[in-house]
This record gives structure tokens, sequence and C-alpha cells, in this order.
């Protein structure tokens, strides 16, 4: 063979070789970039020591960054094991929901730990073709009891708009929510009270919800096990005052347009769609924000004693406006919007120093809305005070104060011309009727007295146990 032949052929074979070379590596960056052949395991919601009272269904996602083939569930314990599912998927998925119902088998008394043995597999082609597959085993605590919950003493009654007290046992080793529900609609959190396993809460009938159904006293463990137990109360209705008020287009050229830029909405093209938007949609987001404020900021320290006094009001004021007032709202002789009053307002000279009654945490100090601007207090135990439409505050938010501080001056800022201020009280964010904050005796009565109630009851109990 010349040299010539001999070089070619050489040029032949190495142009081979780089070609066999570049599809290798063709290959090799397509079997590991193609999500053909992607290789992460499919996930499994459930991690391990997961609660179940083996009555509801225990629910698990299983998902994959493709799609899932086939999965398998196995529950053991030191006397079973059974499957629970398992499936072939003829149409894949990336995410399953699966409600994983218990063995239909006679449970041993004593068992009270298991495991799920969870295994997935997906559709990706590597692996050999295999797929990648999870296999997972989650450790059980079977929980069949449920919480006991009893109701150690409450408040006698409770009026709409008004607050009353409840303190309840709980004995749960897996507790994981608790809370006093008002119609199955408002939810106040429990403190813990005196001793371990007993809480306390204020609580209130909002004002806007006509019709009392039932109070109670719910618990649910981490196995989702449920106690329901009713807070026996008495209940009086609230005397409602209408009020008539005709809106001016002064009020909604200098007050509403004002309010509206302030809280950063736009200025709609009708007067009557001002004041209303003004009224209504700030109303509703000034009074979530004070929700939201009172109770993502409330003092959770265990109560061991009572000791909040008579809330005092504007030194040399007199009542404008009460609360539970429905006022009516009207312009050029048409009704456009309602609402209620939900604080005390008060007026005396214009700028009069607005004093505390009782220590607390200031939680929030800014412009709010219709409101103008605004300080709430944290008093523990749920309550909160509200001091708004004030000119100056010489308090900021997180500042500790005592009874008989000086905190603002009054003022006509928000939704309002004169110079007053509005006086509200909070429970876990909603405001209650603070005429009952501001009797002893409604206090003494209705919340003082719970407490001691409560007190003795467990003393004897722990007298009888020890």
């Amino acid at each position: 063979m010349s040299y010539t032949s001999k070089k070619k052929q050489n040029k032949t074979i190495a142009i081979l070789i780089y070609i066999i070379i570049a599809i290798i590596i063709g290959l090799g960056a397509f079997v590991f970039l193609s999500p053909t052949f992607e290789k992460n395991s499919p996930k499994v919601s459930l991690k391990n020591d997961v609660y179940w009272n083996l009555k509801s269904p225990l629910k698990i996602n299983l998902s994959d960054d493709n799609e899932i083939s086939s999965y398998s569930i196995t529950y053991f314990d030191k006397n079973n094991e059974v499957k629970l599912d398992t499936k072939v998927l003829s149409s894949t998925k990336g995410s399953i929901d699966l409600n994983i119902i218990a063995p239909n088998i006679d449970f041993d008394r004593k068992t009270n730990t298991a495991i799920l043995k969870v295994e997935v597999t997906d559709t990706s082609k590597w692996n050999f073709f295999r797929g990648n597959k999870t296999i997972q085993d989650i450790n059980v605590k079977i929980d069949r009891k449920r919480p006991e919950v009893n109701v150690i003493s409450n408040s006698y009654l409770i009026r709409q708009g008004g607050s009353a007290a409840v303190v309840v046992e709980v004995q749960d080793e897996n507790l994981k929510d608790l809370y006093i529900s008002f119609n199955n609609k408002e939810k106040f959190e429990l403190f813990p009270f005196y001793e371990d396993n007993f809480y306390i809460a204020i609580i209130a009938w909002p004002i806007e919800i006509d019709e009392f159904k039932r109070v109670n006293a719910v618990a649910i463990d981490k196995a989702n096990n449920k106690t329901v137990t009713k807070v026996p109360l008495y209940i009086k209705s609230l005397k409602i005052k209408p009020d008539d008020i005709k809106i001016s287009d002064r009020f909604i050229n200098q007050v509403s347009k004002d309010v509206l830029r302030k809280s950063g909405y736009d200025i709609p093209n009708s007067q009557e769609e001002i004041f209303v938007k003004q009224n209504k949609d700030i109303r509703q987001e000034n009074i979530n924000i004070i929700k939201n404020t009172a109770r993502n900021n409330m003092n959770k320290e265990k109560i061991s004693k009572f000791d909040i006094k008579t809330f005092k009001r504007l030194p040399g004021s007199k009542t404008f406006a009460g609360f539970g007032e429905r006022r009516h709202y009207t312009y050029n002789g048409e009704k456009i919007d309602e609402a209620w009053h939900l604080g005390m307002d008060w007026a005396s000279v214009k700028k009069a120093k607005i004093y505390t009654t009782n220590d607390g945490k200031v939680i929030f100090s800014d412009y709010l809305g219709i409101y103008g601007e605004t300080i709430i207090i944290d008093h523990k135990i749920g309550l909160a005070t509200l001091y708004a439409h004030t000119s100056r505050s010489v308090v900021e938010v997180n500042d500790e104060v005592y009874s008989g501080d000086y905190i603002a001056n009054t003022g006509s800022s928000g939704a309002v011309f004169g110079d007053h201020l509005h006086f509200g009280v909070l429970v876990q964010g909603i405001e209650v009727n603070p005429i009952e904050w501001l009797s002893k005796s409604w206090i003494r009565d209705n919340i003082t007295k719970t407490i001691n109630d409560a007190k003795r009851v467990i003393n004897n109990k722990w007298n009888k146990e020890h």
C-alpha cells in the first residue's frame, strides 16, 4: 500500500473515531439531559412520626418531576401485614393524592405504633429503563382517644357585641389545636392558665352576628381526634340605636377623598361612589388590619391572675356616639350605605391628652384609613384597647406603657370632621362593647369571678389528688 493510500486510510479511520466519539457524547448528553432519563426519585409527602386515629383517612401525596407509573402502600404492626393500596397506572400523573383507609382488622388495644411502607416508581428510563424508585418506611403513632375537655368556669351570660370569660381543662398527650368557637364562625384562642392543662379565653359575641347558636370548647389532637364541649351561656339582647347621618359634598370632598388618597385608593368618578368606597371598602380593610394585628401580637404568657382595672373615659369629656349604633348614611335624600359604630366617641377640648388606664404593650401606631392616626395597646389575655383619630402620638410599636401614661392627643384624623377620641375595646381583635369594660361591677361579676371560681376548682382538685 502506497504512503498516500495509507495516509488516506488513517484519515478515514480518524474521522470515523471522531464520529463515534461524537455519537457517544451525544447519546450521553441525551441520557443525562433528557427528561425521559431524569434521575430524581419520587417524593412522599408524609415524613416519620405521623399520628393516625384509624378512623379518618390518612392523606398522602406522591409526586415526581416526571410521572408516576406505580405505587404500593403496606401496613405493618406487631401482629399484621396488610396491603392497603397498590396500583399500576394506565394514565400516568406527576402528582397523586391518596386517602388511605385503615386496614379492616381487629386491632389489639395495646397496639400504639405501626409502620406504613410506601413504594413509588416513576416512568423515567433511567436505571436501565426500570425508572427511579422510592421506598419509605413511615412510623405511625396510633392514637384513638379523643381529648378530654371540661368547662371549669365561665361567665353567666353574654350580650350581643359583648364579652365573656371561659376556663377549660384539657387532657391529651398529643394536643394540636385548642380554641373556643362562636356559632362555628369565629375562633378564640385559649391561653395557658394557672396550672398545667388549664386554659382561659375572653370571648366575644361579634355584633354583626344577630343569632346566638352555640359556644363550644374545641380540642383536636395530632391524630385528628376531636372533642367539642358546649360552654353554657345565657344570652342577652343588645338595644340597637339607629342613627341617620346625612352625607354632604363638603364631607366627601374634604374627608372621604383624603382618606382614599392616604389609603392608596383611586378616587371614583361619582360622589356617592367615593363615600361608599371610603365607608365600606376601606372600613372593612381597616377592621381586618385591626383584627390581624391584635391576634398576631397577643401576649400568650400563662395567666395566673387578672389585674385589669376598669377602663376610664377621656377626662372631662362628653359622649357623642356609643357602641352598637347602626348608622344609615344618606346622600341627596337617598340611603347609600350603612355600618356599625364599634366604639365610644368622646370629646372635650381640642387636642386633649389621652392617658392609659392599664399596663400594656403598643402593637400598632400608624395611619389607619377611617380611624385616622390610631394606637392599639395589648393588655394580655387577648384584651386590647384602641385609640383612634389622634392628632399626635408619643408612643411607638413595642413600647411598654403603664397605667396613667400619656400616649397621645385627640384629633380629627380619618373619616371625621370634629376633634374627638374613638375609644375601642378589642377581644382578640374584635371590637366589643366598651361600656362593659368601663364598669367595675361588670368586670367583677363576669371576668374576675370566673377566674377566681376556676382557681378554687383547680385548687380543690389538686388537694384531692395530693
